[in-house]
């Protein structure tokens, strides 16, 4: 190996960006935090379902200024890291050299998830201005609009970036095998989540890729491998090369 090319390597190592196990921890407990905070500020509620009767809704929301206000603005900082999480993945897949539609996918997943949460976030914020929630039919509108992209628009688009990530993981054994499934699985029931908005009953798969999803993601951001000399460490399939 020539001189030049050890600093080189050096400077790829050094230059990854933030780490993206962080990345994900912080976004999850922000996310976490406004949970929390709205439960705390509402005496234990949760927040009202928009499938409730539209007065019910409004008066939740007239009731629990603070925990709307406060839960909007958590939501909406929440999805900055995770933006930040889609983009330095796909610069280190890249930097992996994986040649596949995968990193884009993740990518357009990452970023659309991230999206959906800020704009649920200010529209939960919206919902805190009581100029606003003395019109029942305008509160109980804006009530589904911040459950459709809090819930739906993020879930789907979090269950991208799990597939972009977990895909070109399996095949070329960035992660453990069990992590890579687990990945595949959980994006699979994201996906799915879209179905939730005709059939009621399968509302059920927004949390478990909700929460799975941002778990999945820490977990992932730590194991998967900055460079490639740390990515050749592991033992590859027949079938596992890397295009460069």
């Amino acid at each position: 190996m020539s001189n030049r090319s050890i600093p080189n390597e050096r400077h790829q190592a050094g230059s990854g960006g933030p780490h993206p196990g962080v990345l994900a921890i912080v976004s999850l407990a922000i996310f976490l935090a406004s949970l929390i905070t709205s439960a705390v500020l509402t005496g234990g509620q949760t927040f009202v379902s928009p499938f409730a009767p539209a007065d019910q809704v409004a008066a939740f929301f007239q009731q629990n200024i603070a925990a709307a206000r406060v839960g909007g603005m958590l939501q909406f900082g929440s999805a900055v890291p995770l933006g930040i999480y889609a983009a330095t993945v796909y610069a280190r897949q890249l930097r992996l050299g994986v040649r596949v539609p995968g990193p884009a996918i993740g990518f357009f997943g990452g970023i659309s998830a991230a999206v959906f949460l800020m704009f649920s976030g200010s529209v939960t914020w919206l919902l805190s201005r009581p100029e606003i929630t003395t019109d029942t039919t305008l509160t109980h509108a804006l009530s589904f609009l911040a459950f459709i992209t809090g819930g739906v628009g993020f879930v789907v688009g979090l269950g991208l970036l799990v597939a972009g990530m977990a895909v070109p993981s399996l095949i070329l054994r960035f992660m453990p095998r069990w992590l890579a499934w687990t990945g595949l699985v959980l994006a699979a029931l994201s996906e799915l989540s879209f179905l939730s908005m005709a059939v009621e009953p399968l509302q059920f798969l927004l949390p478990a890729g909700r929460f799975g999803g941002l778990l999945w993601l820490v977990g992932a951001g730590f194991l998967l491998p900055r460079n490639r000399a740390a990515a050749n460490q592991e033992p590859r399939t027949q079938g596992g090369s890397v295009r460069r």
